[in-house]
């Protein structure tokens, strides 16, 4: 499986909530029924998809540490604590 470029990869969570914002805008702006609702539903997956992914990350990078010494015994600890 091909990788992302890492400017791409960052800018996921960002596009995501731009892109609902943007269904969010246009749900308010033209009010069809079924039209404005599947946008405004959209728009807030969007948007929540791209805070979820954002917090993961944030948390991940400030967690790296824990995450990588899940599962392994105490004396192999990256970190040097024992």
């Amino acid at each position: 499986m091909p990788h992302l470029n890492r400017r791409v990869y960052e800018s996921l969570p960002v596009a995501y909530a731009v892109l609902g914002a943007a269904l969010v805008w246009l749900s308010y702006r033209h009010r069809e029924d079924w039209w404005s609702t599947a946008c405004a539903l959209a728009g807030f997956v969007g948007i929540m998809a791209g805070l979820m992914i954002w917090m993961h990350r944030r948390d991940y990078r400030a967690m790296g540490v824990d995450y990588r010494n899940r599962g392994r015994p105490v004396a192999d600890r990256e970190d040097g604590q024992a």
